[in-house]
């Protein structure tokens, strides 16, 4: 069998994600504090820090110092979490003084829920306003009909 013809082995994850940073040790607490990631490591002469997700065979965070530029790209990474980890984010969130959001952006109390998958999600900005989101797959059914809509509104579903 010749290499072309050879499948690919089953990619089992995504290990890691970068993102850039007006300031590195701005969002190094932020990622450390708010969402409870802990560092790895920091190269100070590279203006770069990493920080684990969940152990280093699971998970890292790359955060680049890129300056104050006019020019900024706004990303969105998830991390995956337990259910009950997501429910009781936006409390948490509030208490450190971080606004929870739903999909389109709007202020929220509870998680959303995005019916396609399902998956029940939180969202919120870091320091240089990426787009973070606190995912769990759930076990329902998938009801694409459902769109996004509160947690409380899927859990009252006939």
């Amino acid at each position: 069998m010749t290499a072309e013809n050879t499948a690919m082995p089953k990619v089992l994850g995504l290990y890691e994600t970068h993102l850039t940073v007006a300031d590195l040790k701005t969002s190094v607490d932020f990622y450390r504090d708010v969402v409870g990631l802990e560092p790895a490591a920091s190269f100070e002469e590279r203006k770069v820090a990493f920080l684990w997700v969940d152990g280093r065979k699971t998970g890292m965070l790359g955060l680049w110092e890129a300056g104050s530029g006019p020019l900024k790209m706004r990303l969105h990474i998830a991390f995956r979490m337990a259910a009950e980890g997501v429910q009781q984010a936006p409390a948490i969130l509030r208490a450190k003084g971080v606004e929870p959001l739903g999909f389109t952006g709007e202020p929220v109390t509870e998680p959303v829920v995005l019916g396609w998958m399902p998956a029940l999600s939180i969202y919120f900005k870091d320091p240089d306003g990426h787009s973070i989101e606190f995912i769990s797959i759930l076990d329902d059914i998938p009801d694409r009909s459902f769109g996004v809509r509160p947690f409380s509104a899927w859990q009252a579903r006939a």
